[in-house]
């Protein structure tokens, strides 16, 4: 799906919800919903290439497989916690919505601390 196509999506969606958001308030968050998981499959696809191309550079790099699937959950922890925070704005529960941001980024930090400590270390050993 081209980005013309997500635009345009979007848009309508987002004018549809618009329009049930006077009267009806739970069609509005779930024609909000239905297209953010819309634009959310079609993600997965660009993705999927993406992690063909990290496979690639990792056979011409030799590196470890450790750090590219670590590379890979952060963006799909990233990326989740963006869209569920973003739901939950949308139906205007703004502190839920905080709080999984938080959370995403703690997750985020605990997963990059081994790879941290293990650039650390090799520093360490060029420097003695």
């Amino acid at each position: 799906m081209t980005i013309f196509k997500v635009g345009v999506i979007g848009v309508i969606g987002a004018l549809i919800s618009l329009q049930f958001k006077k009267g009806k308030t739970e069609y509005s968050i779930y024609i909000s919903v239905g297209i953010s998981v819309l634009v959310f499959f079609a993600i997965l696809d660009k993705l999927e290439m993406f992690v063909t191309a990290l496979n690639h550079i990792q056979d011409f790099l030799l590196i470890d497989a450790s750090y590219i699937t670590t590379m890979l959950k952060m963006i799909g922890i990233a990326y989740i916690s963006e869209f569920s925070s973003g739901i939950c704005k949308d139906a205007g529960y703004q502190t839920i919505a905080t709080q999984i941001e938080l959370f995403g980024k703690l997750t985020i930090l605990s997963l990059g601390m081994p790879v941290l400590l293990a650039l650390l270390e090799s520093i360490r050993e060029f420097l003695l």
